[in-house]
């Protein structure tokens, strides 16, 4: 049974005063968007009103997000001056972030940096890797490791170098390894929660006001093949 985050089931990572990082469930939606439903920005103010008091409008920052079908570390600034100051971070490619992906077929070396052109078609909301440059295509790059093979699937270990449109996705398909449950990008079947096997699993970045370094990481869901993964 698909669980929904809720003001009273979050999942919090960390929390101060200026930031609250979140692992986010399969379905969440971290902005809202056309479908209406309420999204974790909404939730979390919800939160934070209840928990702390607060009267009036409670402020809260997206920093950055994950597609809807994907889990893990997203981060939220509960001030202005925090959600300047990581806005920029991330945009500078301050950060490092790794996420684990579950494909079905092994890639063709066991760890690689992967670099390809993507470009996004909003029609269906996907992104196409190309090997070389085409017109409106943005570069992209990451890096991915085999950390983990079960009988039927790899786990891969990915560290984002850009960060576009469904770049994972699209980069892992390009190369014949579709996320487990990715039906827009080529897996046979969905899963039972309508997720996909990819999750933010850690992130490392300097606090924008304490400047003290935090390193997040971020459980995996509740579920089989997950649970065979993280196995050491």
């Amino acid at each position: 049974m698909k669980i929904v985050s809720t003001k009273d089931n979050l999942q919090i990572l960390h929390e101060d005063n200026h930031i609250i990082i979140v692992n986010k469930r399969v379905g969440d939606i971290v902005q809202g968007d056309k479908t209406g439903d309420k999204p974790l920005s909404e939730i979390i103010k919800e939160y934070i009103k209840e928990k702390y008091n607060k009267p009036g409008e409670v402020f809260l920052g997206v920093i950055h997000r994950l597609d809807r079908p994907t889990t893990g570390i997203v981060t939220f600034a509960k001030t202005s001056k925090a959600l300047t100051r990581l806005n920029d971070s991330f945009k500078n490619r301050e950060t490092k972030k790794m996420y684990w992906a579950v494909v079905k077929n092994n890639p063709p070396k066991t760890n690689d940096t992967l670099i390809h052109y993507l470009k996004r078609n909003p029609k269906n909301n996907t992104s196409k890797a190309h090997i070389k440059e085409v017109p409106d295509s943005k570069k992209a790059s990451l890096e991915y490791t085999i950390f983990k093979k079960l009988d039927n699937y790899i786990g891969l270990e990915i560290q984002l170098h850009t960060g576009r449109h469904h770049q994972i996705r699209a980069q892992l398909a390009a190369i014949g390894c579709p996320i487990k449950g990715d039906l827009k990008y080529g897996f046979d079947r969905s899963n039972p929660d309508g997720g996909i096997h990819l999750h933010a699993r850690q992130l490392e970045f300097i606090h924008p006001v304490t400047k003290e370094v935090l390193n997040i990481v971020a459980a995996t869901p509740k579920e089989v093949i997950w649970d065979a993964i993280s196995k050491s």
